[in-house]
């Protein structure tokens, strides 16, 4: 598929892909005019990336991790340093503490709605 089809079955924007592509994240075959020619795998791959974007991990460790988030998984890092592992640790406690206040707010939220509606709270009757 070309730029444009890849854009707009995920959402992002032509330059976002043009940059995950400098960043090493996706890569496009290029056809004899020059256009750029993904695989239908990099619709998934753009969603995983703008999830962990969206998530606060930087690109470069994005780069590192994509790998591992293939199927079938085969985790396997030669290069693993302590000081990337920390790192990573350190991500996925801050997203399980995003992951905690997300939730407290959407169900804030709902109860708000159930309230103003004036519905009965899933769980009371």
């Amino acid at each position: 598929m070309r730029i444009g089809e890849l854009s707009d079955r995920t959402g992002t924007s032509r330059r976002l892909l043009r940059y995950y592509e400098e960043q090493g994240l996706i890569a496009a075959r290029r056809c004899a005019n020059g256009y750029r020619q993904y695989d239908e795998r990099f619709v998934d791959r753009v969603v995983q990336i703008r999830g962990l974007l969206d998530a606060g991990l930087p690109t470069r460790i994005i780069k590192q991790i994509l790998p591992c988030l293939d199927k079938p998984r085969t985790i396997y890092f030669s290069d693993a340093t302590p000081e990337m592992l920390a790192t990573l640790e350190r991500e996925r406690d801050r997203m399980t503490e995003r992951i905690r206040c997300l939730s407290r707010n959407r169900d804030a939220i709902a109860e708000y709605l159930d309230a103003v509606r004036g519905e009965d709270p899933p769980g009371r009757a």
